[in-house]
């Protein structure tokens, strides 16, 4: 999750790509121009099992001067040693 946080943040779209699970990848990733991020708190984080995992966090960014908060609660599984993001429920 903090690699990702830290890829939208430098604007890292190769990474984002390379964590996102194949079956709900974007075909192409576009950023949002002119967004600050702020910080990124992780709230929670839980195992299903060996291959499947949630986080919970909260990221805050500025947009246009507006303050933003994206709180969501992400699913992520594990492949050939690497966790991948696969989708998230929005809070």
């Amino acid at each position: 999750m903090r690699s990702r946080y830290s890829a939208f943040v430098l604007g890292l779209v190769d990474h984002l790509h390379a964590t996102w699970h194949a079956s709900t990848r974007p075909a192409e990733l576009t950023l949002e121009p002119g967004v600050k991020w702020l910080g990124l708190e992780v709230r929670r984080h839980q195992r299903q099992d060996d291959t499947h995992a949630t986080v919970e966090f909260v990221a805050r960014s500025r947009v246009g001067g507006q303050g933003q908060r994206l709180h969501e609660t992400s699913r992520f599984v594990k492949e050939d040693g690497r966790w991948f993001y696969v989708d998230g429920d929005l809070k």
